[in-house]
């Protein structure tokens, strides 16, 4: 049995068209999120390293800041993110809180949020999901586990139709 990038077991022997047909839409869903604009707050190097090699391999566009204030700065002059990826435990604004203060504001609600860091334990979980994000991606994580975060994050709510030019 061989596992696809989505973690489907398929058998290449008996299912070759299956096979070919799930590796062409994964294709296509590389080439359409490229170009996607994310903003990430975090001040954390690793993560922002991690990012600039998603960046240099899938074509994001990535708006980096580095604690919870400028990202609520650049969020209210700027909606036009496809996805938005805060850490929990920020200086001066917490992700959480900048989480609640997006979904209040009907411009910003249909940007899908990531946050990252934090145990993982049953209570922050809830209370991320409560506050509107869709995923919960805690630390230390790979650029492979970030980057399939980021796919679904795109591709909820129907970010995977907007495309924009790089």
């Amino acid at each position: 049995m061989k596992q696809s990038q989505f973690g489907r077991n398929l058998a290449n022997d008996q299912f070759p068209n299956l096979t070919r047909n799930l590796s062409l839409v994964e294709n296509s869903l590389s080439n359409v999120m490229a170009g996607a604009r994310v903003l990430v707050a975090d001040q954390d190097a690793m993560t922002s390293e991690l990012l600039r090699s998603l960046n240099g391999r899938e074509g994001y566009r990535i708006v980096s800041v580095s604690d919870g204030r400028e990202a609520f700065r650049v969020l209210k002059a700027d909606a036009d993110f496809h996805v938005a990826i805060f850490n929990m435990a920020m200086p001066h604004l917490h992700g959480l809180d900048i989480v609640r203060y997006m979904k209040a504001e009907k411009r910003l609600m249909r940007i899908p949020v990531v946050l990252i860091g934090g145990e993982g334990d049953a209570k922050t979980v809830a209370e991320s999901f409560a506050a509107g994000a869709i995923a919960l991606l805690p630390k230390p994580f790979t650029a492979e586990q970030l980057h399939r975060t980021l796919r679904l994050a795109l591709n909820s709510a129907g970010r995977v139709e907007v495309r924009r030019a790089a």
